[in-house]
């Protein structure tokens, strides 16, 4: 433990509770399926994000899919960004970020609909 800073060195500072905050607050803002709560969870060294299925796109029942998976790489302080290929049931690398509301940004808008299904 660093007493200066009161950091383990040999932990990772994700999930934390602020920060699953931080992401739950921001995805109101999102462009697709606002009308249901997206369910923010902390995984080892970070987030994973569910929702119900609205579209039945994925579950024909409008059951809790995997939307997204956030992992903090604190070595090198990058965010990365997965996004769930239901048709395999695996997880794909999507994206890279520098800063947590860069992610959030992009799940929001979800262009590309591969996290929002």
């Amino acid at each position: 433990m660093n007493p200066i800073i009161g950091i383990n060195p040999g932990l990772s500072a994700h999930p934390n509770d602020i920060d699953r905050r931080r992401i739950e607050r921001a995805l109101k803002s999102r462009e697709r399926y606002r009308y249901v709560s997206a369910n923010i969870t902390g995984v080892a060294g970070g987030y994973l994000i569910e929702s119900p299925c609205c579209s039945r796109n994925i579950d024909v029942e409008g059951g809790v899919i995997d939307v997204a998976m956030l992992h903090h790489d604190r070595t090198s302080a990058i965010w990365h960004v997965f996004r769930k290929d239901h048709k395999q049931g695996i997880w794909k690398l999507h994206s890279t970020h520098r800063r947590l509301a860069a992610v959030t940004d992009l799940l929001n808008a979800d262009p590309e609909r591969v996290f929002w299904q």
